[in-house]
């Protein structure tokens, strides 16, 4: 049987994972990098075609790809690449902007469904596997509400999609942000209370920030705890710091998370249902469901469906390299 054969574009953190991720995939390969860095993807990549994301008809044409696997970040990237790619390759992506979701949703799918592709968006951890689990708790725990909690140890957890919002600020060169759950608010949902919160109640974030020379600190502080989506509803610590210190402080990509729903299902019959994540990288982790998901929008497109889908549009088998003989003895 032939290999799905699978085009990165972007090759940031998310891009390397897919790449170690390919590797371990009996059924796939990777074929090559489309990027608008192309010189500088050469010179880590030397093994595969490195070609201009913006020669559409270059690439789609020499590469050859079942499925395009979209790298780039929710803030600017991928609500122009998503719909424009979509018209060459079918693709998945990791758009994880929740508040604009829906309107993505209608773009990607309208594009998608005009080309004849299929296009999955939205995947990774959350969006994507805590989006399943909270449909799962209120489906299977009626009048429960599910909440997703981010960053539960001491240093928060850092969040790729936040720190790239950061970095397209004008007047910051580099920045991480940390997201921080809020302990109270988890024991709350806990013990039952399925409170109305906002999102401001259930976290905090902090950012690291290293400004550009003759940068204006008040000037990028009013845009980052103004910036709709990301950081206006929530409280916002931020730290000016060196790239060095940046550098120290901020190692690796640590993150975590918890979707717990409770509920009742009858009087004096309570229920708890909690799915906790723990991720030594978490681009390697959004990498690894991407690929998943490539999968699963491979098969998708062999069964000539079209269009835009998410995590809840899709079997689980579709996700899996196994066959169904062998999920049935294995894993039912």
């Amino acid at each position: 049987m032939s290999k799905i054969r699978v085009v990165i574009a972007g090759f940031g953190n998310v891009g390397r994972g897919v790449r170690l991720s390919l590797e371990k995939q009996p059924d796939m390969e990777l074929c090559g990098i489309i990027s608008r860095g192309v010189e500088r993807v050469k010179k880590e990549v030397r093994d595969l075609p490195v070609l201009p994301i913006s020669d559409a008809a270059a690439w789609s044409a020499q590469l050859r790809p079942d499925v395009v696997i979209l790298c780039g970040g929710s803030k600017a990237d991928l609500p122009k690449q998503g719909p424009e790619i979509c018209r060459y390759a079918n693709t998945v992506d990791s758009f994880d902007n929740h508040s604009e979701i829906p309107q993505y949703f209608e773009k990607l799918n309208s594009a998608a469904t005009a080309a004849g592709h299929v296009s999955i968006m939205s995947t990774g951890w959350d969006p994507g596997i805590f989006s399943l689990e909270r449909v799962l708790a209120g489906a299977f725990m009626p009048g429960s509400r599910a909440y997703g909690f981010y960053g539960l140890g001491p240093s928060g957890g850092l969040s790729m999609g936040h720190s790239d919002a950061l970095r397209t600020i004008e007047g910051v060169l580099d920045a991480r942000q940390y997201t921080h759950a809020i302990p109270e608010a988890i024991e709350r949902v806990r013990r039952g209370e399925n409170p109305d919160f906002s999102p401001g109640d259930m976290h905090t974030r902090e950012c690291f920030v290293v400004l550009a020379p003759g940068a204006d600190p008040a000037e990028v502080t009013r845009k980052i705890v103004g910036m709709p989506g990301y950081f206006a509803p929530y409280d916002t610590t931020i730290h000016f710091v060196t790239q060095s210190e940046l550098n120290d402080h901020c190692k690796g990509f640590p993150h975590d998370g918890l979707v717990v729903a409770s509920g009742r299902t009858s009087e004096g019959n309570a229920t708890l249902a909690e799915y906790r994540c723990v991720w030594g990288s978490n681009p390697e982790a959004t990498a690894n469901v991407l690929v998943a998901h490539a999968r699963a929008a491979a098969r998708l497109a062999a069964e000539k469906k079209r269009g835009a889908f998410t995590i809840l549009d899709i079997p689980a088998t579709y996700f899996s390299p196994l066959s169904r003989a062998e999920l049935l003895q294995h894993w039912m």
